[in-house]
């Protein structure tokens, strides 16, 4: 009998709790409300067996509870029984299958009016890439695929000189447009989902899938990896921003091409070295820092990352939070640089200024740091060295008082809160696990022991 009360507060109280739960589907922004009927479905189908299926069982358990006077029956056949039973589970498989079936032939069946986009997962961030006017997507080739070429483009395909390179992290669409992307994976497995659009779909290395939706809603949408990708899978997101048409095409308009990249010139050192003139009171005439007026080391660090710090600083990603006092300062002198030229040719001349190790200020437990590493390893490199295809930077023989100061920062989201500044997010989640003064040193001090040396690949067949 216990066990029979057990079960009908079982199935009331998961009735209760669906019915006053918060969680459940997020607002749809697309336009796949069948999705959401078919998930409705689903749950009355599945709800309804649940419910019959339990509450038949309390009745059995009430009604053929033991009683010494009373004798069970064998009855090893019952054709009426089983016929009710395969009848009755034929009508609910049916139904749980049968509008899946007509969403998924829609699901695979593209406009031909949709807007293209290609995704590309890799560990642990998205890229971009659009067709230019020709309306065509280049090749590309795994082989291609370098820190100067991370999209793995053929120069020699004149149908990708025109494609759009997004090296952010947030894409742009037009509003109530078909819009399908392309979805490439350049390591692992990987999943593209955006909840409000009701749509994901896997990246596999070496195919090219697809999913595709139509935005019903303008607003930003974050995209989720929904395949586990390694260490920090959680923290691969990226985001979808449905504009009305012509904002859309402002964001269009201001995106770089490839044979724009290819064109792009070289920073010019002696041009640089003008400019570089207002950065030496923090940053020292050899760009060996200066910690009396927080101006880290800047000679040794990679001109990607300063290409992105600097240009976070002039759009304000970075350096905007009210207690960010010397990223203010920093945003201010970052608004001298004109325009990319003016970026380029301080970046090319900080390249030539010689990469001596900084002084040592900050003291931990190494053994402890070199455990808390690992985890930032992944990303930064064994040695400190720095990862492009990662989007992180250089730590080993970099200052190491400022490298405490910006995971302290990370850590309280006085960095990396802007919207606009995907990698900052990403360090906001990986800094969370440092919750202690003493943890910051312990990492930083190991960061100290490391080489900075790009680790030799191990040779192959291949390699020989």
């Amino acid at each position: 009998m216990v066990f029979a009360i057990v079960l009908i507060l079982l199935i009331f109280g998961s009735l209760l709790f669906h019915v006053v739960s918060p969680w459940y589907l997020t607002e749809l922004a697309s336009n796949w409300s069948t999705i959401d009927f078919t998930l409705d479905l689903t749950f009355w189908v599945t709800g309804v067996v649940f419910v019959a299926v339990n509450l038949f069982m309390a009745y059995a358990v009430i009604k053929f509870r033991y009683n010494r006077n009373r004798r069970s029956e064998y009855k090893p056949e019952d054709k009426k029984l089983e016929g009710w039973l395969t009848g009755i589970t034929a009508v609910g498989v049916a139904a749980l299958l049968t509008p899946g079936l007509f969403v998924w032939a829609d699901f695979v069946t593209v406009p031909e009016d949709a807007h293209v986009v290609e995704a590309v997962g890799q560990q642990w961030n998205w890229s971009y890439r659009l067709p230019g006017e020709d309306g065509k997507l280049g090749a590309v080739e795994s082989r291609f695929i370098s820190d100067d070429n991370p999209f793995g483009m053929d120069a020699d395909d004149p149908d990708g000189q025109d494609d759009v390179l997004i090296t952010s992290q947030t894409v742009h669409v037009p509003l109530d447009k078909p819009v399908k992307f392309n979805l490439r994976s350049l390591d692992v497995l990987h999943d593209f989902a955006v909840a409000q659009f009701r749509v994901k779909m896997d990246l596999v290395p070496g195919l090219v899938s697809y999913l595709w939706f139509t935005p019903t809603r303008t607003g930003s949408f974050e995209v989720l990896c929904e395949e586990h990708c390694g260490l920090a899978h959680f923290a691969m997101r990226g985001m979808v921003v449905v504009d009305e048409q012509a904002d859309y095409d402002a964001w269009l308009a201001a995106q770089p091409t490839y044979s724009e990249i290819l064109a792009m010139k070289a920073g010019d050192p002696s041009v640089g070295e003008g400019t570089y003139a207002v950065c030496v009171a923090c940053h020292g005439a050899a760009g060996e820092g200066n910690q009396a007026l927080n101006g880290p080391k800047l000679a040794g660090q990679e001109g990607w990352y300063m290409r992105r710090q600097l240009q976070n600083f002039k759009s304000g990603a970075r350096g905007a939070h009210e207690d960010d006092e010397t990223g203010k300062q920093m945003a201010a002198m970052a608004g001298m640089l004109v325009d990319d030229a003016a970026i380029e040719n301080v970046i090319a001349y900080i390249e030539t200024l010689p990469d001596n190790p900084p002084p040592t200020t900050i003291v931990g437990d190494v053994a402890s740091g070199e455990k808390i590493y690992r985890n930032c390893s992944v990303c930064h490199g064994v040695n400190g060295e720095g990862k492009a295809a990662t989007r992180a930077p250089r730590q080993a023989g970099m200052s190491d008082w400022y490298i405490a100061s910006q995971l302290k920062k990370f850590r309280d989201g006085i960095r990396g809160a802007h919207p606009d500044d995907d990698f900052g997010m990403q360090m906001n989640l990986m800094a969370a696990i440092l919750q202690t003064e003493d943890r910051v040193n312990d990492v930083v001090a190991y960061i100290n022991t490391l080489s900075g040396k790009k680790p030799q690949q191990v040779a192959t067949r291949e390699n020989h």
